[in-house]
């Protein structure tokens, strides 16, 4: 770890203008290594990436990355990026919106006819604007009987499309008084928006619009694909008492809620250009960060979680979870210039824990 972050911090000198070598502020990755010894006691595998204006981008690691063959994290491993797969949808709608292909205040009806019409539910009254922030009122699909065991769907391939209509069965969900309830449903029909509007998948589109451009070599739209490529961060779970892997799944039925499989280096690329204008133009971006309180009395924008730390901290990210047993947490300042991203592979540890210690990271970082 010691040699890794000087090897950090000599490159951060390297890289200095010339002739300003010796006037620019040094690279102090002491918040880095409080942040790696405060990770390594929580006691899981998790592969780190940070950014910070003065030493760049790093990756590292703690714990293992594969218990069976006690292989160690070293933080450019591959990963299930669950609900962060939710900007990048995001991201692909309000690129459509910015070239007039769809707007905002379109319905579900306008693309969609037909399809959300029940006792409940009015895709006539449902803006693409309301899917995005998760304030449509429509339900859950996982909340749906089908996915009591979700094990017993491992393998199967589901269509997004059957997920809505697993949504559309079940009563309405409680809502906060911003009108908010978190649904999958909402982002999986707003992937199907995509296909009507474009031709093609939100995974093609994501991969034309984001992935190619970005250069992300290592992020994959993995449809019926059952295995991560390599190196993989193994995803435990428990179950009966016992800690299992579970790191083969099918997450077709994720879709555009939370399909996609990537690395710290990849998604941290990502949130940099997307906070600095690369992926959306001012009016789109401004639109994505106009948010509602949400479950957690956190912020909520157009697929974007907007974080308080300390006062005049806020940063953006999106957490995500798989029950392949991979969780996702990230931050990144309102500039692009600080972030910090976590890709975790098992679904038992003190999240309260590593909230904290992501927070004072990014506070921290020079």
């Amino acid at each position: 770890m010691r040699a890794a972050l000087t090897a950090l911090a000599v490159t951060a000198c390297l890289v200095a203008a010339p002739g300003a070598a010796s006037a620019a502020p040094r690279c102090d990755t002491a918040p880095i290594r409080t942040a790696m010894k405060a990770l390594d006691r929580i006691g899981v595998g998790i592969a780190v990436t940070v950014k910070s204006p003065r030493c760049g981008v790093w990756s590292g690691g703690v714990g293992l990355a594969d218990r069976r063959t006690g292989r160690k994290v070293t933080g450019n491993e591959h990963s299930r990026i669950g609900s962060d797969t939710k900007a990048w949808t995001a991201t692909v709608v309000l690129q459509l919106a910015g070239e007039g292909r769809l707007t905002l205040d379109d319905t579900v009806e306008d693309h969609l006819p037909g399809l959300v019409r029940t006792r409940h539910y009015d895709g006539r009254e449902i803006t693409i604007r309301a899917l995005l922030r998760h304030t449509s009122g429509l339900p859950d699909y996982l909340a749906a009987p089908f996915w009591k065991d979700e094990e017993e769907h491992r393998w199967d391939h589901i269509e997004p499309l059957r997920t809505v209509r697993q949504a559309l069965r079940l009563p309405p969900p409680e809502r906060t008084p911003s009108g908010f309830a978190y649904s999958n449903t909402n982002f999986n029909l707003a992937g199907l928006i995509v296909a009507k509007v474009t031709g093609r998948d939100i995974g093609t589109e994501i991969r034309r619009r984001i992935i190619e451009p970005l250069g992300l070599r290592d992020t994959v739209w993995p449809g019926d694909r059952t295995t991560l490529p390599k190196p993989d961060l193994r995803g435990y779970v428990k179950r009966g008492g016992k800690t299992v892997d579970r790191t083969e799944w099918n997450t077709s039925e994720a879709d555009a809620s939370g399909a996609l499989i990537s690395t710290g280096a990849d998604t941290t690329a990502f949130w940099t250009a997307l906070m600095t204008g690369r992926l959306l133009a001012p009016a789109q971006l401004a639109e994505m960060k106009e948010t509602v309180v949400d479950d957690l009395g956190q912020d909520y924008g157009l697929g974007v979680e907007g974080y308080r730390h300390a006062p005049g901290l806020v940063t953006w990210g999106h957490s995500g979870s798989m029950p392949s047993g991979h969780k996702f947490r990230n931050a990144v300042t309102d500039d692009g210039r600080r972030a910090v991203t976590l890709l975790i592979g098992s679904d038992v540890f003190d999240s309260g824990k590593v909230e904290s210690i992501i927070g004072a990271l990014i506070r921290d970082l020079r």
